[in-house]
């Protein structure tokens, strides 16, 4: 099984396809899996990887009680060369997106290209962290099926089929409690990109759902009006998970 060993930690990834690297970062409380149909459908242009963040899927256990988004950042950075490459068409979603952008911010010459999807630049207000913090007491209480019926509506649009909502919760119910809880942390406390971005130099792409109620397509608009060139597109008929509700 492919298994990469990056800072002290064992990766899981899945790949398709040859060429330049394309490497796609699932969102919170996800795996590689929100990707499956990405891995299908571009392998004819790239070397697409989908891989499983520190704590995430099939990624080995954590100890880290907060999973920051540095961290995760340096384990692709150090996951690209362990794939024998020196940069990649960078893909994150959501948390991934955050990810991504500290990748930018840290490595940027490991950067080919950035596409973000459904995600901000900006730090967590304080209700933001506010509720980040209630639902750490959330998933510690009650579980992560009640994290599935609380979160899992808010991450898809109402068209959403049955197969997407399946493979949803799936996704949040295999997350483990300590990798939710440290990212959670992780998210609260990550600082604002907004002036990192605004350095970008490779070519962007700012990607929204229709229907996403978490980042609404004028945010999405707003943050590729940051971005030096970069272009935008709202994908009808999905919420906060194009990859997966519009494939």
């Amino acid at each position: 099984m492919p298994f990469a060993r990056v800072n002290g930690t064992m990766l899981y990834y899945r790949e398709s396809g040859e060429g330049r690297l394309a490497l796609f970062i699932h969102g919170f409380p996800l795996d590689h899996t929100v990707w499956l149909d990405q891995l299908a459908g571009l392998g004819h242009v790239r070397r697409c990887v989908a891989v499983d963040l520190r704590g995430f899927g099939r990624s080995e256990p954590i100890t880290d009680e907060n999973l920051s988004m540095e961290i995760m950042a340096d384990d692709l950075a150090a996951l690209i060369q362990a794939l024998g490459e020196q940069d990649a068409d960078i893909v994150g979603i959501s948390m991934g997106g955050y990810v991504a952008m500290a990748l930018w911010e840290l490595r940027p010459e490991m950067v080919r290209s950035l596409t973000l999807l459904d995600t901000r630049a900006q730090a967590d207000s304080p209700q933001a962290r506010a509720s980040r913090e209630a639902l750490i007491a959330q998933v510690l209480e009650h579980g992560r099926v009640h994290v599935a019926n609380s979160l899992g509506p808010a991450l898809v649009g109402p068209d959403a089929s049955v197969s997407v909502r399946a493979r949803l919760r799936s996704m949040i119910e295999g997350t483990r409690y300590e990798t939710m809880v440290a990212a959670l942390e992780g998210m609260r406390d990550r600082p604002d990109r907004t002036g990192s971005l605004r350095t970008l130099t490779v070519p962007a792409l700012v990607v929204g759902g229709e229907h996403d109620t978490l980042t609404p397509p004028k945010e999405i608009h707003a943050l590729a009006e940051v971005i030096p060139g970069a272009r935008s597109t709202i994908v009808r008929g999905a919420g906060h998970l194009p990859p997966l509700e519009r494939p």
